[in-house]
């Protein structure tokens, strides 16, 4: 009898991986799409602490845009910004998240004038002082 060749033998093995994502529902179209959904917005948002299930991802600034944004929200909370998006969650606001001196951070909401209007202590629901 003829030995299979290296070809065979390597391909089998990714044969039986497929098979088995197949089987345990890896490439199902089983209609939860909810459940997709979620993982891969998990899954694009780096597995980001905080983020619910279903929760719209937030547009980063970019641009002059950002410039502007993270140097108001500096203005008033003096420290280094960890990130700055739109706020979905308030259109036409941008969200502006500052780590300060003392370790804590603060979300520093901006209108489009860059004018800041509201602050939330992160891990809180507590305003901040100054906003």
């Amino acid at each position: 009898m003829r030995a299979l060749p290296r070809r065979a033998l390597v391909a089998a093995p990714a044969a039986v991986l497929m098979f088995t994502l197949v089987a345990c529902g890896g490439g199902s179209d089983s209609g939860d799409s909810k459940t997709a959904d979620s993982q891969a917005s998990a899954q694009g948002a780096g597995g980001e602490a905080g983020e619910e299930a279903g929760e719209k991802k937030e547009p980063p600034l970019t641009g002059e845009v950002k410039k502007k944004a993270e140097a108001a929200a500096l203005a008033k909370f003096p420290g280094t910004v960890l990130k700055s998006e739109e706020d979905v969650e308030k259109p036409g606001m941008y969200a502006v998240e500052v780590k300060k001196s003392d370790g804590t951070t603060v979300e520093v909401y901006l209108d489009k004038s860059y004018t800041v209007t509201d602050t939330k202590r992160e891990g809180t629901e507590e305003k901040e002082n100054g906003g």
